[in-house]
This record gives structure tokens, sequence and C-alpha cells, in this order.
């Protein structure tokens, strides 16, 4: 059974974008206020601030950068959105608009050219499908992780080679951290209490947002394959990363039987009987993705191998589990449980470095799907102003 006809989105209602403030006298020679966020007085020294700002409950631990009215006015004069822009509406009504997304950045450290990827970030998670409620308030330890795709990969430097999931300087990290804290000061997200992680995860951070490395994929990027190409981004609710290794291998089936097998463990969300369904998201480095494609140079047969070695037989769980996987329609004729529905559920994506032959492993949230939305050029984004 498809996740479409277990779950069918066309009746989800998404965001109305709409304005917050009246425009009838322009952004220009205009005396209105454009930002609308209440002002705080407080001490501007670094720790006074940070000291300050978790009180409110406002901070991750790690240190922030007070946003003040001028960093803000200063992010927001580089790009060329308005503030009052409805990007998109969190689990608890809260509008998320530029200039929330605007003052988390400069909180996180995030450099103003990153705004547009924020923004489609924001509006992937913001989807209804990807049900960023469930994702706040679960027990597990599942966070939002970001594939980009296209050209903003180089122009905000996104690893996507050694160390892409974490570890590289850069701006990746801050972009991440950015959305972690704006699910906590505009979604609400908060431990032990709108969250009910039972242990969390350090991707609670940060997340991870990488890049695909494109140029050494045999096939087309995950965006474009997914109906959307260019500069994009994929957002998808993990429970973390898990590598696999496999040094010993030599054909395409043995490496992606390896990595199927290695996905598929009794414990994870994808064979969970509390959830009907599941993805699967799986980074494959250059050099394995070589192999793969030079001995099968379909990407959906590739999906195909994976998906039938990412399953587990039915006798791998006790009674209680099999009898709730039964329930749910989920043992096939073939006496197996797969992790997806379908191969096309397996979603697989080029990055990593070239030392060694790994895969990277992220597994289901559950019932979260995997939105993937464009990012605007600041030409769009001006043109879009505009109208």
């Amino acid at each position: 059974m498809t996740i479409e006809l277990i779950r069918p989105g066309a009746h989800r209602a998404a965001p109305v974008i709409k304005p917050l403030v009246s425009r009838d006298c322009g952004p220009e020679g205009c005396e209105v206020d454009w930002l609308t966020s209440r002002r705080i007085e407080t001490d501007l020294d670094i720790d006074a601030f940070n000291r300050f700002a978790l009180e409110q409950g406002w901070g991750d631990g790690l240190p922030l950068i007070p946003p003040t009215d001028a960093r803000v006015r200063t992010f927001l004069s580089e790009n060329d959105r308005y503030p009052d822009e409805l990007i998109g509406t969190m689990p608890d009504s809260s509008e998320c608009t530029v200039e929330k997304i605007v003052i988390n950045a400069v909180m996180a450290g995030a450099p103003p050219e990153s705004l547009e990827l924020l923004i489609a970030m924001i509006a992937s998670i913001a989807d209804p499908d990807f049900e960023l409620y469930g994702v706040n308030a679960t027990t597990a330890p599942v966070y939002p992780a970001f594939v980009v795709n296209g050209p903003v990969r180089h122009d905000l430097a996104i690893p996507y080679g050694y160390g892409c999931l974490g570890g590289v300087p850069g701006a990746s990290a801050a972009i991440g951290r950015t959305i972690r804290l704006l699910m906590r000061n505009v979604a609400g997200q908060t431990t032990g209490g709108t969250s009910q992680t039972t242990f969390g995860s350090p991707g609670r951070i940060a997340g991870v947002v990488t890049g695909e490395w494109e140029e050494k994929s045999p096939w087309s990027p995950l965006a474009e394959r997914r109906g959307v190409a260019g500069s994009a981004v994929t957002s998808f609710g993990t429970m973390g990363t898990m590598n696999v290794i496999d040094t010993t291998s030599h054909s395409a089936r043995d490496f992606l039987e390896m990595i199927g097998r290695s996905y598929a463990y009794a414990g994870c969300n994808n064979f969970s009987g509390a959830v009907p369904f599941g993805e699967a998201l799986i980074a494959i480095n250059p050099i394995c993705a070589e192999i793969v494609g030079r001995e099968i140079p379909r990407i959906e047969d590739v999906q195909e191998l994976v998906w039938k070695y990412a399953s587990l037989g039915e006798g791998d769980f006790n009674k209680e589990h099999r009898d709730q996987l039964a329930l749910q329609e989920r043992i096939r004729a073939d006496g197996r449980v797969y992790a997806t529905p379908e191969p096309k559920d397996v979603l697989l994506f080029v990055a990593g470095g070239l030392g060694g032959l790994h895969a990277a492993c992220f597994h289901t949230f559950g019932t979260s799907l995997a939105q993937t939305k464009p990012v605007a050029s600041a030409q769009a984004a001006q043109a879009q102003a505009a109208e």
C-alpha cells in the first residue's frame, strides 16, 4: 500500500500566505515601523545577554548574538523581503514571518545571504505533511535534517564532501541552528514541556544541513527527482545518523545489500507498530556511488534493491509486534516487513568524502513526510516583493 493511499495529502490545508501589516503607503517614505516584534531593553554585554536569554527560554545553551534593532535591520537590508511576509504557520498556530526568521538568524550567527534558504527550509517543515507538531512533541529524538541542491550550495558553501554531516567550518551549522531556535522560540518546542523527547539528540542544537555532491553523482539530484530543479532544499524528520561501512564488498549489489540490511533493525521507527509507514533517507559517498552507478545506471533500480534488503522477516518480531504489524497490513505475502511502503520512498543522494566506502542512514520519525521546496534567488524574491 502506498503512502499516498495511507495518508493522502490533497485534503490537507497548507499555510495561507497573507500580509500582516498594511502596505497602503509602501515600504519607502512611510513612517510605519515595519518591525513588529516586541522590544526588550537588556544589557548587551555578551555574558549578561546570554544569561538573560536563557532565563527567557530563548537559548540553546550556546552563545547567542544579541538581536539588536540595528543588526536585524541590517540583515533585512541585504535582502529583498518584507519583514511581515508570512512564511509558515507553526504547530501552535503561531505565525513565522521573515522578521522572526531574521531575529533568530542573527542570534544563531547565520549570514544575511542565507535568508532565502532559511525561508525555503521553514516553508518545508511548515508543510502539513511534514507534521511539525509530531516532530516537536514526540518522545523520540527526532529533528529536521536538510539536503540542499543546486547553485545555492556554492553560494553559501554548504558542505557536501568530507564531514558534510557535521564539523565543517562555515555557515551550515549556524543555518541549522537558526531552524532549531525557530522551533524553540516560534514553534514552541520546550524539552519536558511541549516536547516529551526521552533522550533528545545533539542534532537538536544545529540539526543537519548538508549538500548533495551533484557533480559526482551518476544520477540526477535528489530535489530534481522530486520535481524541483535548481536550488532547492529537502527536509526529512530524522532520528539521527547511522554510519555504514563496507570495506569487503566489490559489486554494486553487495554494497546495496549491506546498506539495506544495516538500515533495517527491529527497533527503528520504520518498523514501529505505533506508526503506519515511514520513509528512508540514505546518503551514499561518491566512491560507492560511482561503483553502483556504473553497474546499475537507473536510480529506480538502486532504490528497489535497497528497499528489498531494508526489510525484516515476520519471525524477527515477537508476537505482540507481529500482531500490530499484521493489523496495519504491513506483513507482505512473502512474510517480510519492509522499512518503507514502496521503493520510491527510499530517498537516496550522493554526499561525503572520498576516503572510504561509507553510507549514512537517516531513520524516519514515522508519519513525517519529506518535503522539497525551491530556494528563491535574490532577483526572484525582489520581483515577488514588488507584486
